[in-house]
């Protein structure tokens, strides 16, 4: 697994931060939480990247400055599963095999006759011919799949917001969105740029963004603490 950060950390507040010894509500630690801990199912367990991540071993130099242009897009592409994701599966004249399943914490769906099929990093037209491929080999003949994303997995939000916390997707949304949906601001919020945390195929990547860039399911928004 490899971890690539690209984070813009304003040095005079941290500078400021230090000097009043209030690095305790360090963001890297709330967001390491959340990627985490909703991976493996549970409640955020906060604790710093001090050298695991996933439960395997990483190491990293420096962060880099990379902040997201303002108002641009990601690049458009498949979209790519992983936790949390719910797909609905549907195998032709197979209402036992046509049903609803979430991709769980190591990224797998468990569909019947057979087994675990992984879905993170994957498209849905992987999994559907995976699927179709397994079926056809030993128990239907000529199985006609279809697989669709019934729901994205959710995003998250930190920091200074009035509810904080875990919350469904919605398509199209913004940095300005998410934090409409967390209840606003909170008084001692900054409004000039937000830290993106977002990962995709083992790799984690942060930024800084501005209030109208476009969001992805699975991403985590941190509202930074105003300063000056």
């Amino acid at each position: 697994m490899r971890i690539r950060f690209t984070a813009l950390f304003r040095i005079l507040p941290c500078a400021a931060m230090l000097a009043l010894g209030a690095c305790a509500h360090n963001p890297d630690t709330v967001i390491s939480a959340a990627l985490n801990n909703f991976e493996h199912g549970g409640r955020p367990q906060y604790r710093e990247f001090s050298g695991q991540y996933g439960g395997e071993d990483v190491t990293w130099g420096a962060p880099t400055v990379h902040p997201a242009a303002y108002g641009t897009p990601e690049p458009s592409g498949a979209y790519l599963l992983d936790t949390g994701d719910r797909l609905r599966v549907f195998v032709y004249g197979q209402p036992n095999l046509s049903r609803a399943y979430a991709v769980d914490h190591d990224g797998l769906i468990t569909v019947p006759l057979i087994g675990d099929v992984k879905a993170r990093g994957r498209t849905t037209r992987n999994v559907e011919e995976t699927i179709r491929r397994r079926l056809g080999a030993e128990f239907v003949r000529d199985p006609q799949v279809t697989v669709d994303v019934l729901q994205n997995r959710p995003f998250f939000i930190y920091g200074e917001v009035k509810a904080a916390g875990q919350y469904p997707f919605v398509s199209g949304m913004t940095v300005e969105t998410a934090i409409a949906i967390a209840g606003g601001y909170s008084e001692r919020a900054s409004t000039r740029s937000y830290r993106i945390t977002r990962r995709a195929n083992g790799i984690v990547d942060q930024m800084e963004a501005p209030g109208d860039y476009p969001l992805q399911p699975g991403d985590v928004v941190y509202v930074n603490e105003r300063f000056f």
